[in-house]
């Protein structure tokens, strides 16, 4: 793979993700723009979610068949216009249909760059180049939530949107054809099911990011209703979990090609289960910090983990797996937000409860779920 197609997609990750994190963290400053409840504007966050999981799954079997050129091109210039329509909404009907929108087209980037790092970079060297695609969506994520802290929500979505035109730009310039990865079209999903590697690893992404999810995604309002905390804090701390998780992509890569895939994910998994169980307790403001920043980085150990892992499945499934990480991660972790609310609403402490009960399991539940070949 050129450097420049690798930049590009790294690129399109950024783009990707400048949002993402940053939208948890601006849910009380939209709910009081628009005068509504925290948890009502909160369905922006699985209203992205959702729809980008059921898309994901539709993409992998598409550019087997088309051009990933073409599915590209337009994807990154709806997936714009959606962000620009989310950025002069005036209607919280408006924001959640450009949500909506967003993670429909935006499904495509992740299920693309995982099937080029798996068809075009060594076995041995895919652990790194998973790493510094993910890292790059850290960063991204990383500087929306830093600006979310200090600028309007409306130009957290309208920045990405004046980005994407310009990658589009140089996407239709310089990113490359793929016509030598073409095929037939088919969803392979059932046949990629089958195989009880594949089936396994899906089953532990599932539950690992149902759980996740359900804590991420509410840590925003976790920490203005519980800790009654500002927007600015608010988003510092959520800043926080992003800028470990940059190290954590690019360690957890690295450790995957030396360590094992399972063995790093395993580590994350650990790191979340502590953190889940502190949350429960009141702690000063550095006791916090630290717990944002070991969460951050057990989650993207785990994710480069199962992430680097996927690229090693066979290469007739290699679609399919990649359309599956980006679906289930988001579908999971839609219902997790939605689990979530419906848990915090009642009571934070439950809440934590059930998620860290659910991570506990799947570490003991890993060993029989991550094949890997010794």
């Amino acid at each position: 793979m050129k450097k420049a197609t690798f930049i590009i997609l790294c690129l399109e990750g950024a783009l990707l993700s400048f949002n993402v994190a940053a939208s948890a963290a601006l849910v009380p400053s939209i709910a009081a723009d628009f005068v509504l409840s925290q948890f009502t504007v909160g369905k922006i966050i699985w209203l992205y979610m959702v729809p980008y999981g059921l898309a994901a799954l539709f993409y992998g079997p598409l550019v087997r068949a088309i051009d990933a050129r073409k599915v590209e091109l337009v994807c990154i210039f709806l997936f714009s216009l959606a962000n620009l329509m989310a950025g002069v909404a005036s209607d919280i009907r408006v924001l959640f249909a450009a949500r909506f929108l967003m993670g429909f087209f935006g499904a495509s980037v992740i299920p693309l760059g995982i099937i080029l790092i798996g068809r075009h970079i060594r076995k041995e060297e895919r652990g790194r180049y998973i790493g510094l695609f993910f890292g790059a969506t850290f960063v991204a994520s990383l500087l929306g939530l830093l600006l979310s802290a200090l600028i309007s929500w409306r130009l957290i979505f309208l920045i990405p949107a004046c980005f994407g035109f310009l990658l589009w730009v140089l996407m239709y310039f310089f990113l490359p054809s793929f016509k030598e990865d073409r095929g037939v079209f088919r969803f392979g999903y059932l046949a990629a099911l089958k195989d009880k590697k594949t089936a396994g690893v899906f089953v532990y992404i599932f539950l690992a990011s149902l759980a996740y999810h359900g804590v991420q995604q509410w840590l925003g309002v976790y920490f203005s209703t519980r800790m009654l905390l500002c927007q600015f804090y608010i988003s510092i701390l959520i800043t926080i979990t992003s800028f470990s998780g940059v190290f954590g992509e690019l360690w957890g890569g690295r450790l995957a090609d030396r360590l094992g895939r399972k063995r790093v994910a395993d580590l994350g998994i650990i790191g979340m289960v502590i953190c889940v169980l502190f949350f429960l307790f009141k702690m000063p403001m550095a006791a916090i910090i630290f717990l944002m920043v070991l969460w951050g980085l057990s989650w993207t150990f785990n994710h480069s983990g199962t992430a680097t892992f996927l690229t090693d499945l066979p290469g007739e499934f290699l679609n399919e797996a990649a359309s599956l990480n980006s679906g289930v991660r988001f579908i999971s972790g839609g219902l997790g937000a939605v689990l979530g609310g419906l848990l915090m609403r009642r009571s934070f402490s439950a809440a934590f409860v059930c998620f860290g009960a659910v991570l506990l399991t799947l570490l003991f539940l890993g060993r029989f779920l991550i094949l890997e070949e010794k």
